[in-house]
């Protein structure tokens, strides 16, 4: 089992040298920003100042919120993976809440009317296709857009000690692949928005008036246990460290054990001889409605035996696409593999019978360039 080292969350800007302590709990970088301000906030469930959200700190300390904007998931991270996030109204403070996961995803001139600033504090895993730092490039376009000043408060990357995968090719873009970059990028919330605004990736035709509040006693050699899942399906270090390795599995009729209690840990398809580990997916509301294989039998492998999870790797990947004798009965949506990806090459790659050295090599130049690239926007010490 893998075993990340805790870290401490503190409202105490003046920590000891080992703790953490991320960007919405240093109010003294921030707050002055907001002073006499009305403010709109891009948050979800772990949008926390310990163990306050982040609205109802905000509020309590008579900051003027005016609006929330939910992601994918919802404000309260409640919502299935792909479900529709609906506008609506917050419980706790009687805020409205208007949905970047439905028929919108980019927040309109009238949801940034009236609004002097925008605060964006949502924990990322630190993949591509993980669909908050989608949300991000368009509330930073947005807001180019309008003149609408952002703020990102900066959360440490779980998955941020390395660099890999296919950096993504033109023709591929999409809501899973916004920018880029390679899959699994490196980069806090807060590196990648200097990035997005500093390359001019957005749409906008000017810059963003962007602030970081940075994390404290970060770099990116630490391993980051996660105070809060970040969505419903990753509910550990082990999910979200194997995360990247596994995403690619939502393409085929193979499970990664959504509807299960342990989501991102375990593979299993319908063929008996995918393994000798056994699981039934179920509906589990808020977590997975109608997952893949619901109801029935699964066998394959239980990854939660690892004694340490690994690096993004294609291995699992490759072993079980070579498990069946037909690859249409493994890979029922190539699209969405190829969107995953950032590139149609991983899967003719694999059609070619190239192992997986062959192919990671065969990514090392375009690596090499973005590596470069990242330098220029990076916020804390780093792994090199």
């Amino acid at each position: 089992m893998l075993f990340l080292t805790a870290i401490l969350l503190s409202c105490n800007t003046h920590a000891e040298p080992t703790e953490i302590v991320v960007g919405a709990t240093q109010t003294d970088k921030y707050f002055p920003l907001l002073e006499g301000k009305t403010v709109g906030l891009v948050v979800n469930n772990t949008s926390r100042v310990n163990k306050l959200h982040l609205v109802d700190f905000l509020v309590k300390n008579e900051i003027d919120v005016k609006k929330i904007f939910a992601p994918e998931h919802g404000f309260r991270g409640d919502v299935s993976a792909g479900g529709k996030v609906e506008d609506g109204v917050d419980t706790q403070t009687g805020l409205p809440v208007f949905s970047l996961y439905g028929e919108t995803r980019k927040p309109t001139p009238e949801h940034l009317d009236g609004l002097d600033a925008m605060i964006f504090d949502i924990q990322d895993v630190g993949c591509r296709f993980y669909t908050y730092i989608s949300t991000l490039h368009l509330v930073l376009e947005a807001c180019a857009e309008y003149d609408v000043p952002l703020i990102v408060l900066d959360r440490p990357n779980p998955n941020g000690d390395y660099v890999a995968g296919p950096v993504r090719k033109e023709g591929f873009e999409s809501f899973v692949s916004m920018d880029p970059i390679p899959i699994v990028h490196g980069c806090t919330v807060g590196e990648l928005a200097k990035m997005i605004n500093g390359e001019h990736w957005h749409k906008a035709g000017k810059a963003c008036n962007l602030t970081i509040v940075p994390v404290l006693n970060y770099n990116h050699t630490m391993m980051y246990s996660l105070p809060e899942r970040p969505s419903p399906n990753l509910p550990n270090d082990l999910s979200v460290r194997l995360y990247p390795s596994l995403c690619f599995f939502e393409a085929t009729s193979v499970s990664v054990g959504r509807g299960t209690d342990f989501p991102f840990q375990v593979l299993g398809g319908l063929n008996e001889n995918l393994g000798e580990f056994e699981f039934t997916p179920r509906s589990i509301p808020g977590v997975a409605i109608n997952p893949l294989n619901k109801d029935k039998k699964c066998y394959g492998i239980d990854l939660r035996e690892l004694e340490e999870a690994p690096k993004f790797t294609l291995k699992y990947f490759i072993d079980f696409y070579h498990k069946y004798e037909n690859e249409s009965e493994f890979l029922t949506r190539e699209r969405w593999l190829n969107l995953l990806a950032g590139t149609d090459d991983l899967i003719m790659q694999i059609r070619e019978g190239k192992n997986e050295a062959q192919i990671l090599e065969s990514w090392q130049a375009e690596l090499e360039q973005y590596k470069k690239l990242r330098k220029k926007y990076l916020l804390y010490p780093d792994f090199e």
